[in-house]
């Protein structure tokens, strides 16, 4: 049964989850918890940061090494590298969410300008008759003992047929030109929406920072196209990097049973669904003309097996020498992180890592300490820290 959910509430001050103070649900560590893992390249050491956070979804660095945390039910908070989380943060709009689905708050990013102009942008899914829609937000975070946003202002609403429980993106990216991609999915029932350019489903949204339509966008000049599309063509993409050589933007997508995708990003490009892919239907039923079509791209790496994959970050720092310019996905499905190493735009080698976690990974991204961060995408929801155990 879908439920509104509103973060308007005081919570009570700083709830401290410490090493020995907090054990959390049978079958999850506490927040002192150090396990071992073996990987390619050595031993690695997972260290769980912070616990108590309920379906964690994304994960944004502030400039003093605390972590801004969104929590899929409607909850912001500021979480310190000892695992103190804050109250959640006032001024979060209502999300639309839906026990044990898709929809609610999901990503959160930092201004390339935060510590001037303190500026986030996070989306979300708004409710709406029948169900709800994509929303990408700006504001300022007002960063004191209790925080809140201020200046909310509302950048991009995604036009086209209402979503009621899956596929609604919503991954963030800004560029160095200070535009910001968003990602929208093709709401899951109304698939065919993205292969229309009249609608912003299924497909990869790039803007200006207040909203505005930059002017090199490919279908700026097309009649009856959204000029806010960037590329189309796309199921449920849960991923955006920015190559740190090429510039170029990678994706990566959900299929449905099988043909998870990894696509590197041009504008103006096809990228096939519905009309091709490598899965199926949930019962098996053909979905697809086939895998390939003149006019529409092919990924560089696909699953037929889905692993549900969601976060992505290239590796660029010092603590992993071995990983430099290797490309990182988290899976839900598959409970791991997979590390893929690349040879310019190929995919020569995969590892999974951290099985024996048995986690939904939803997040990861590249600390500034060089260590890989984690999100696990539970209930009982934890901050992991993954780094060379020597």
């Amino acid at each position: 049964m879908s439920r509104l959910s509103s973060t308007g509430s005081r919570a009570p001050i700083y709830q401290i989850i410490s090493a020995g103070v907090l054990a959390i649900a049978a079958g999850y560590a506490t927040a002192d918890a150090r396990e071992i893992f073996q990987a390619a390249a050595g031993e690695i050491v997972v260290e769980t940061i912070a616990v108590g956070l309920e379906q964690p979804w994304s994960l944004a660095f502030l400039p003093d090494g605390r972590m801004l945390v969104t929590e899929r039910p409607g909850r912001m908070r500021i979480v310190t590298r000892e695992g103190v989380l804050s109250p959640p943060i006032e001024g979060v709009p209502v999300v639309f969410t839906i026990t044990g689905r898709q929809p609610g708050l999901l990503d959160v990013a930092l201004d390339l300008n935060y510590t001037r102009n303190q500026t986030i942008y996070f989306c979300y899914v708004e409710p709406v008759d029948g169900g709800g829609r994509t929303v990408l937000a700006s504001a300022r975070l007002i960063d004191d003992e209790l925080p809140r946003l201020g200046q909310l202002r509302t950048i991009f609403r995604a036009r086209g047929p209402v979503g009621s429980e899956a596929n609604f993106g919503c991954r963030v990216l800004q560029t160095r030109d200070g535009n910001v991609f968003v990602s929208v999915g093709d709401y899951f029932e109304p698939w065919h929406e993205a292969q229309n350019l009249e609608s912003h489903l299924g497909k990869i949204i790039r803007i200006g920072p207040d909203g505005s339509v930059p002017e090199d966008n490919p279908f700026v000049s097309v009649p009856g196209a959204r000029p806010e599309i960037w590329s189309y063509g796309h199921r449920n993409p849960q991923g955006l990097a920015i190559h740190p050589d090429t510039g170029k933007l990678w994706s990566h997508e959900h299929g449905p049973r099988g043909g998870d995708e990894i696509n590197i990003i041009e504008p103006g490009k096809n990228y096939g669904w519905p009309v091709i892919g490598y899965g199926t239907g949930y019962a098996g039923a053909k979905l697809h003309h086939g895998t390939h079509k003149e006019g529409m791209e092919q990924p560089i790496k696909y699953w037929v097996e889905s692993i549900a994959p969601s976060g992505m970050t290239f590796y660029t720092g010092d603590l992993f020498p071995a990983w430099r310019g290797d490309l990182f996905v988290g899976a839900l499905a598959g409970r791991m992180l997979v590390r893929l190493e690349l040879d310019g735009e190929r995919v020569v080698s995969e590892e999974h890592l951290l099985r024996g976690l048995n986690e939904r990974i939803r997040d990861v991204r590249q600390g500034p300490d060089g260590a890989l961060w984690l999100l696990t995408g539970n209930p009982a929801g934890r901050i992991l820290r993954v780094s060379p155990a020597s």
